[in-house]
């Protein structure tokens, strides 16, 4: 049986998440007691597990304990992506980056963000049912006020843009006139996978320069490229991809071109698996963030054997 796997990002991320499964998975507490030794912090705890500061070093401690579960039961995918900061759940997981570094490094690229988005304030918004030359055009006439951007190319269909305030409302207004119904407003201060991240990436850059990278035992494909990452641009690829935009519906081809027989979303949220569904996807799709949900992976992991 052929698995492929999709690591969430940022943005459904929940209270109390991942508690359950400390409780009653040994593999998951182990991995978490091992993260609390690496940032000197209780990750067993869920006020400091749900804190915002450490969102990012919580989703991947979370994606790599519900890998390693899943891992020793079902063993190594055929190819994985993740959607922005999953991409480093899935270095990760592929031993392309250890546990060890990996946890400080992202917790880093945390503050980063941060800093980068309080110097240079962003808004997003979420463009529904609008195909991509439409959107780089409203960004275009958008950035005649105030630079905006396409930041996220998630399915065919649905593209997530960033920028300033008056870029984001113009490129807005000429999406309505052009017959698109819905622009999302998102709940972000920071404009993330735009050039309002140069800061950041500059700082990851150098950031960089002492962590070490290992070949994958899988490709993971990245967002940047949308193709696989590779030992020696792997350092670039992920400066990169702070500030452009990122192709998650490309790397999902890049999976299903594969042909797995299941795909599976680890970490919080199913927004992945529901991305999956909106192109040709002949493979059972599944996601984990619970004891339940992982419990009817296995049951139905059963019936697929």
């Amino acid at each position: 049986m052929k698995l492929g796997y999709l690591f969430s990002g940022q943005g459904k991320q929940f209270a109390e998440m991942g508690q359950d499964l400390y409780q009653q998975e040994p593999i998951y507490r182990q991995t978490i007691d091992e993260a609390s030794q690496i940032l000197g912090k209780d990750m067993s705890d869920s006020k400091i597990f749900d804190d915002p500061k450490n969102t990012q070093v919580s989703i991947v401690t979370m994606s790599t304990g519900i890998y390693r579960i899943l891992a020793s039961e079902f063993g190594k995918p055929i190819g994985a992506t993740g959607l922005s900061l999953g991409e480093y759940s899935g270095l990760i997981a592929a031993n392309g980056l250890t546990f060890k570094d990996g946890l400080p490094l992202v917790f880093d690229r945390s503050q980063y963000m941060a800093q980068a988005g309080a110097h240079h304030p962003g808004k997003m918004a979420a463009v529904l049912k609008a195909n991509a030359n439409l959107v780089d055009e409203a960004c275009r006439i958008g950035s005649k006020k105030g630079p905006v951007y396409a930041a996220n190319y998630n399915t065919d269909t649905q593209i997530v843009i960033g920028g300033s305030k008056a870029g984001l409302s113009d490129a807005t207004e000429y999406l309505h006139e052009h017959g698109i119904k819905r622009v999302i407003p998102l709940k972000m201060t920071v404009a993330s996978h735009t050039p309002f991240m140069q800061e950041a990436s500059d700082q990851l850059e150098q950031r960089l320069q002492d962590v070490s990278f290992q070949d994958l035992d899988f490709p993971v494909f990245s967002n940047t490229t949308s193709k696989p990452f590779g030992l020696k641009s792997v350092k670039t690829t992920l400066v990169q991809q702070l500030v452009k935009p990122t192709h998650f519906n490309e790397c999902l081809k890049g999976v299903l071109n594969l042909n797995p027989d299941v795909l599976i979303e680890v970490g919080p949220g199913d927004t992945l698996m529901k991305f999956a569904k909106t192109i040709i996807c002949n493979a059972k799709t599944y996601h984990v963030d619970s004891v339940e949900t992982l419990n009817q992976v296995r049951s139905n992991m059963k019936l697929v054997k």
